[in-house]
């Protein structure tokens, strides 16, 4: 049985956009696994309801369902043990733990602010309504006065990238030489914002960059052939 994938997406069901679902896409493909994607929206919480959550990724795999994107690598991890592993061990897993706490609080939240601007231009005009009340809240102000101060905000964000920076210097990607469950955590990020959001948060002489086009080049170009903008 194919398992199914509860993706956020816009007015464009070929666009998914959630750098937590990413993180499951990347994940799936790395063990060899498909999942027919469910296109889902930000105001059809009722669909995925049945699975307790109000949020997406959430797969199907026969009568199981599992919301989270690390609570599905963890799922896949320890139900697909034949196929490729995702941690390369439980040594690798408990340090993807942390990496995935600081790709929640540095990567996708210092992208946060320099995006979420360009984020309701995709989306139907319900979703736009929920999007603006509920992100401007988490802001304490508009999307638009959180987007005025990006130009100079992104070199921030960038300087925190150091840890990665450091690491990608003596070896290609966070897992070693080969991506691992803790490469996709972090690209999730990066690829939410290339699909919604024309805005430059790397430059080209950065290995940051490089690993990320690495990246989009994995899995037969799988990321680099979803609709996005060539930032």
């Amino acid at each position: 049985m194919v398992m199914k994938l509860f993706e956020l997406v816009g007015t464009d069901t070929s666009r998914p956009f959630s750098p937590y679902c990413w993180r499951t896409r990347m994940a799936l493909a790395h063990k060899g696994l498909g999942a027919e994607s469910i296109p889902w929206c930000f105001t059809e919480k009722e669909a995925i309801a049945p699975h307790k959550s109000d949020k997406v990724p959430v797969l199907l795999d026969g009568d199981t369902s599992v919301a989270d994107s690390w609570a599905i690598a963890n799922y896949l991890e320890d139900t697909y043990p034949d196929r490729p592993s995702l941690f390369g061990g439980e040594g690798g897993r408990a340090m993807g733990r942390m990496l995935n706490w600081w790709g929640d609080v540095t990567v996708v939240g210092g992208i946060f602010p320099l995006i979420v601007a360009d984020i309701p231009a995709h989306l139907a005009p319900d979703d736009v309504a929920y999007f603006r009340r509920t992100r401007e809240a988490r802001l304490g102000k508009p999307l638009e006065e959180a987007a005025a101060t990006r130009d100079h905000a992104v070199e921030g964000f960038r300087k925190s990238l150091d840890p990665l920076r450091l690491t990608l210097r003596t070896q290609a990607y966070l897992g070693g030489d080969k991506p691992n469950y803790a490469d996709y955590i972090v690209f999730g990020g990066f690829q939410w914002a290339r699909v919604v959001s024309p805005f430059k948060l790397l430059v080209e002489n950065d290995p940051v960059y490089a690993w990320r086009e690495r990246l989009l080049d994995a899995f037969d170009g799988m990321a680099r052939k979803s609709p996005g903008y060539d930032v």
